[in-house]
């Protein structure tokens, strides 16, 4: 058994790396953007694979990755595992049918909410406590899932027609151009100092340092993880102020 994940504020790491964990002590998970991600997927036949929702999508890196790689699905078993701050519909479904176009057996699909990760938006924000709560209610759902999954049965979340219909009618059609392909929207203001660290930390490799200034390339995956961790709070994407820098390990 192998954990994936794409997470940019830690919420899909947590999840991922504790269904995983209490699934088999022994197993590993690492993130997508890892150099090693393709061989380990390669040499495992069981993988729960786990993302952020955006608008009712899975990110587009994620998408592009099960493309890219078609050819190393056929016959895994693959546990879609979902994360979000409110409203999915088919979050699980949305990489599940990728995965069935390759020859993948989807076990299942879990939708998990956990704290908002958009840090440039008032919306959906909580206090510290609340967010607390919310992955305290996720960890008991883990829980729960895994004592399913012991006994045979998988959760079949956001697999459903019906699922595939919420989705698409919800979210996914009236922001279809959000998640079409890659944004060149990230923003970086005259606050950023070159630190780089969202250098390092980008999945994409979509900043670059240069004149000592960060700067940003078009392909941006919508993570947030540059967002949530510059220390000038100078990057942003869908608003022009960073609201609050939303990590999972602060709650």
């Amino acid at each position: 058994m192998l954990g994936v994940y794409l997470s940019g504020t830690g919420n899909t790491k947590h999840c991922v790396e504790k269904l995983t964990g209490l699934l088999d002590a022994d197993a590993k998970t690492i993130p997508l953007e890892n150099p090693g991600v393709i061989e380990q997927i390669k040499n495992n036949d069981t993988i729960i694979f786990g993302y952020p929702i955006q608008f009712s999508n899975a990110p587009y890196m994620v998408r592009d990755f099960i493309k890219e790689n078609y050819m190393i699905w056929d016959k895994k078993k693959i546990l879609c595992v979902a994360t979000m701050g409110a409203f999915s519909g088919d979050g699980a479904g949305c990489t599940a049918r990728l995965f069935k176009r390759y020859g993948a057996l989807v076990l299942g699909g879990i939708h998990i909410k956990m704290p908002d990760s958009v840090c440039d938006s008032k919306l959906l924000k909580k206090s510290i406590e609340q967010n607390r709560e919310v992955i305290r209610q996720a960890d008991k759902k883990i829980e729960n899932i895994v004592g399913q999954i012991r006994q045979g049965v998988y959760p079949q979340e956001g697999l459903s027609l019906f699922a595939h219909m919420t989705g698409l009618f919800g979210q996914r059609l009236w922001f279809y151009k959000k998640t079409a392909g890659y944004t060149d929207k990230l923003k970086i203001s005259d606050n950023c100092t070159g630190c780089g660290l969202c250098v390092s930390l980008c999945p994409m490799k979509n900043i670059l340092l240069k004149d000592g200034r960060a700067v940003a390339d078009n392909k941006c995956t919508m993570c947030y993880r540059c967002i949530s961790r510059c220390p000038q709070k100078a990057i942003t994407l869908l608003g022009d102020t960073v609201v609050e820098q939303c990590r999972c390990d602060r709650y």
